[in-house]
């Protein structure tokens, strides 16, 4: 499963990309509002960050407008993936944009049937919202499992399931064991992956027995060094 990293902060994004563990970048319009700087300057340096896909969404609503935002943002940099609101007007941008060779991610989309229309309208990728529909007492990874399914029957939709609204790291674990392509991923939550009580537990115990013996390894010569 491909790891982005749904966040516009570009010292976060250079701190987890020196991992080797990025494989995209997702933003929207909040995200670029709470950094407090120039939209195109912050998406252009992510795009040269990372060599993954880097989502960037249009603002207008009406389909005409949504295709020419979307053929500007295009022109950022190569591996920048359009994104549009599954509405009537952006199922009739994303086909256009996609027609154009430009990849586009298909946002805010809350059922299996608007999944299905994304993948006819020849989205890259669809972005289901797990988080939110848990917060109004529907199953958000419910929705992937339906979209996996149904993406599975058919071999001719080639459509990447991006699963977004990430809340914890169950709802990786859990995407994962769905199949999904891709999640977007908080920074924090992307750490909190690493983490494990007994991971902790563990180093500390080496540590300290490493301790007692009074050793050093970066103060010891190399084999061909020693008399």
């Amino acid at each position: 499963m491909k790891f982005f990293v749904d966040t516009a902060d570009v010292a976060e994004i250079a701190d987890l990309a020196a991992t080797g563990l990025l494989d995209g970048v997702t933003t929207n319009p909040s995200l670029i509002a709470k950094s407090g700087r120039d939209f195109f300057d912050v998406v252009g340096e992510i795009c040269a960050l990372v060599d993954g896909p880097v989502s960037a969404e249009v603002a207008a609503t009406e389909v005409e407008a949504m295709i020419a935002e979307g053929r500007v943002l295009a022109k950022i940099a190569d591996n920048v993936a359009v994104k549009v609101p599954l509405t009537w007007d952006g199922l009739k941008a994303c086909r256009t944009l996609s027609r154009d060779g430009t990849q586009v991610n298909v946002t805010l989309c809350f059922s299996a049937n608007q999944a299905l229309l994304a993948a006819k309208a020849g989205a890259t990728f669809i972005s289901p919202f797990v988080g939110r529909l848990d917060d109004i007492g529907h199953d958000g990874m419910g929705l992937i499992a339906e979209i996996m399914q149904i993406y599975g029957n058919y071999d001719q939709i080639t459509t990447e399931v991006l699963v977004a609204s990430i809340r914890s790291p169950g709802h990786v674990l859990e995407a994962a064991r769905l199949g999904a392509d891709v999640c977007t991923i908080p920074p924090d939550v992307i750490r909190q992956l690493a983490k494990h009580v007994l991971t902790d537990k563990g180093l500390d115990a080496f540590l300290a027995d490493w301790a007692k013996t009074g050793q050093t390894i970066l103060d010891r010569p190399a084999s061909g060094d020693r008399d």
